[in-house]
């Protein structure tokens, strides 16, 4: 029998779970033997594998993070390392693998690929900054937790007439602070695709406050500015109390949204059907709501453009 290994990498993302349950189900409906590496790359080069069964991943697709755990490798970066991992994996007679991560682990995945194992890369970070991708798992669910955080926030700021800095993740990508800024009514945005004018922030929270306004709330992506010395030297600038609330790793937890596990429970079922197919080297995504596949390489150099026209609509309903 056939064998097909799956790893989750890096960071978790609601939605992986769901992804893992898909891609094992799958592939022992294709007659495939699914084999679990515990903690990623890592775990690979410590040998941790086991076989998963149907009833393994049961109830697997309502939880967050990833059940088979995630790690960081500096080893497996290395030639040395990948060469012991691949090695690793043909004496367990495996030819296949489902990498679920971000774009570290899809390196990982593609020196597999150039190895001679067939790789199949799912997005899997909350961070969806994946250009050859709509979106990844794990970037739905992340941007509902800061849409309730900020709602709560929103409260506070309002009962004491307060500005609040809202720091949430993403690294150089500010799709979570743009799109969760939209969809909680954040009065500011600042990512670090945009060009930023402090004066002009300054100059609105003056003046929204001056018209009886009695709260002010602004999403600051991690990749911006330090959000201690931004939020001290607002404070400077202005009578207002101001305050800093950073929602750190509570973006990563959670049960995954409706959209996370459809979208995760797609992309499972599609690594499985491609590697049977005998397809390699490739990173699933979506694009127009289509499932689609390109080769890693592309996945990886795709460069994420941030949606002006969607940053441009933000600011105009802001005030």
């Amino acid at each position: 029998m056939k064998k097909i290994a799956i790893l989750t990498s890096g960071g978790d993302a609601p939605g992986m779970n769901a992804a893992i349950r898909s891609a094992v189900r799958m592939g022992i409906h294709l007659g495939y033997e699914m084999v679990a590496i515990e903690r990623g790359y890592q775990g690979l080069l410590e040998k941790k594998l086991f076989t998963l069964k149907t009833t393994d991943v049961s109830d697997m697709l309502f939880r967050g993070g990833t059940f088979i755990r995630t790690a960081r490798s500096e080893e497996f970066k290395s030639e040395e390392g990948s060469k012991k991992g691949f090695d690793i994996l043909k004496k367990n007679g495996i030819d296949s693998l489902i990498v679920i991560g971000g774009d570290g682990s899809f390196k990982g995945a593609r020196s597999l690929h150039e190895r001679g194992i067939k790789t199949v890369a799912l997005p899997g970070t909350i961070d969806n900054d994946l250009g050859y991708t709509d979106y990844t798992i794990g970037f739905d669910t992340a941007i509902t937790t800061v849409m309730d955080a900020v709602s709560k926030l929103r409260d506070t700021s309002s009962s004491h007439s307060k500005v609040f800095v809202v720091e949430v993740m993403g690294r150089n990508c500010g799709d979570i602070a743009l799109y969760a800024g939209l969809i909680s009514g954040a009065e500011e945005v600042i990512i670090p695709e945009i060009e930023y004018d402090f004066e002009k922030t300054v100059e609105n929270i003056k003046r929204g406050f001056d018209r009886g306004k009695n709260h002010y709330i602004i999403l600051l992506a991690e990749g911006a500015f330090d959000p201690f010395k931004y939020t001290e030297k607002l404070q400077k600038r202005i009578s207002i109390p101001t305050r800093l609330s950073v929602i750190g790793y509570l973006q990563r937890g959670g049960a995954p949204t409706a959209f996370d596990r459809l979208l995760a429970t797609k992309m499972g079922a599609e690594a499985v059907r491609l590697i049977d197919k005998g397809k390699s080297g490739v990173a699933v995504g979506i694009k127009g709501n289509k499932i689609v596949n390109v080769e890693i390489k592309k996945a990886i150099n795709t460069r994420d453009e941030i949606d002006r026209d969607l940053y441009d609509l933000a600011e105009i309903i802001a005030r």
